[in-house]
């Protein structure tokens, strides 16, 4: 999977206050929220139901920079060339085999080398889980990156009011424990995964 980066300028302008107010009232639905940003995510190798041949398809995601700024940050950092600075993780010195040890050891070291001048990006990533007209994981990183720290996504005042209410809606999961991925939810209305995606996850975008 290869993610590009783009970037919509935009000026953030001092609104009177029943202007924010209004807006303030809007953007508790998605399709009213602002879209600052854009980025397009490349999935390679997507198969048919019809065909054994795969293809490539293009994703376009909306950000909420206003609503979400910190994940919409990192998100961002992630479609980019430079990539996203995570740390290693601390190395486990704790193995009970031997080769499980020296496995360990010979992938921390790899993560040590390249961390300092490579940033995780989702060039080596796949889409992980996909559940039928109920949700699409996506971004779970393979290879080099495996060994870093997965960042701590917070939610804001705005972002916490924003719910899984249509479909398209991408989202992160809250806290550290959700790796660098994000979940795209495929159904509508108030449905059961709906209401634990909003307890779970933190809406970034559409």
């Amino acid at each position: 999977m290869t993610a590009t980066a783009i970037i919509t300028p935009f000026q953030s302008t001092a609104l009177a206050e029943e202007e924010a107010a209004a807006v303030a009232q809007k953007s508790t639905a998605t399709q009213d929220a602002k879209i600052t940003d854009k980025i397009y995510i490349d999935i390679k190798g997507v198969s048919s139901e019809t065909t054994t041949t795969t293809s490539s398809s293009r994703i376009t995601i909306g950000l909420f920079g206003d609503d979400a700024p910190q994940p919409v940050s990192v998100l961002k950092q992630l479609v980019s060339p430079s990539g996203y600075p995570a740390k290693c993780k601390p190395l486990d010195t704790n193995r009970v085999l031997q080769r499980e040890q020296l496995e360990a050891n010979k992938v921390y070291n790899a993560c040590k080398e390249s961390e300092d001048r490579l940033g995780v990006n989702y060039d080596l990533s796949t889409v992980w889980r996909v559940v039928k007209d109920e949700r699409i994981d996506v971004g779970a990183v393979m290879g080099k990156y495996v060994a870093r720290e997965s960042p701590n996504f917070e939610a804001s005042s705005s972002s916490s009011v924003l719910k899984h209410d249509a479909a398209g809606v991408v989202s992160v999961r809250r806290g550290d424990d959700g790796g660098f991925g994000f979940t795209i939810y495929p159904g509508g209305g108030k449905t059961a995964l709906a209401k634990e995606l909003d307890e779970d996850n933190i809406v970034v975008g559409r």
